[in-house]
């Protein structure tokens, strides 16, 4: 029976690294999702500041040729003003005209404001690009590093399935089904029951009988309380010293 016990302890071992393999491996997808909100946030502030510079750029440009159109506009009335029969229609248009001149003084200061905004934004742009690309590097880094050891985990989890697969074969088939079935609600599924009785995987103290009849077997059996599958710790372990 001791055999058996540990080809089953043997293969519990297996099992236990590849737990907490996945359980390592299944933080990794999750950080390197944070990590990629980060570097896409980065870049979501980069593109508003271009976005900013882009419309102030956009505003300049259309006074501008709103100016234009408006003086090409100017220099034709001031060409129609010798053509005025008379001094009511002469004043309309001069009128005119002096509106459209100061309406143009008035778009060319919003352009000098506008070309000032935009040389401020530019530097804006600039700033944020360089703070995108050190946060990029550092963060490209930090993904490919994590992606690296996820699939370092993931190879050595392939690995053990197969050193699993051999220890299985090694089992007694009814234990392993008992096992099995334990290892699927709680891991250890599988523990020593320790003198004077205590079940190390649960900490109850089971009863004086069962924990006799366990040393004098050899065997496995259920833990009363936890429902893991039990052995006499001395059978396959020496004692703790006194």
């Amino acid at each position: 029976m001791r055999e058996k016990l540990q080809a089953l302890a043997a293969l519990q071992k297996v099992d236990i690294e590849v737990a907490a393999l996945k359980k390592s491996a299944d933080a990794y997808p999750k950080e390197i999702g944070e990590l990629e909100k980060q570097l896409a946030a980065a870049k979501t502030a980069v593109d508003a500041e271009r976005t900013k510079l882009d419309e102030l750029e956009k505003q300049k440009l259309h006074l501008e040729q709103t100016i234009t159109e408006d003086k090409d506009k100017v220099r034709k009335w001031e060409a129609r003003l010798t053509e005025q029969r008379s001094t009511r229609e002469y004043s309309a248009l001069a009128r005119e005209i002096d509106i459209a001149k100061k309406g143009q003084q008035t778009m060319a200061e919003e352009v000098v404001e506008l070309g000032r905004q935009a040389t401020i934004q530019r530097e804006a742009v600039r700033a944020k690009n360089e703070d995108f690309a050190e946060k990029s590097k550092g963060l490209t880094e930090k993904i490919g590093a994590l992606k690296g050891k996820l699939s370092a985990a993931e190879a050595a989890v392939r690995a053990l399935d197969g050193d699993r697969e051999g220890a299985a074969k090694t089992v007694d088939a009814a234990l392993l089904k008992r096992y099995d079935v334990i290892r699927k609600k709680r891991m250890p599924a599988l523990a020593p029951v320790a003198a004077p009785g205590i079940c190390r995987g649960c900490g109850i103290t089971v009863r004086a009988q069962f924990y006799n009849t366990l040393v004098a077997s050899k065997g496995v059996d259920t833990c009363p309380s936890c429902s893991r599958l039990v052995y006499a710790q001395e059978v396959l372990e020496e004692p703790a010293p006194k």
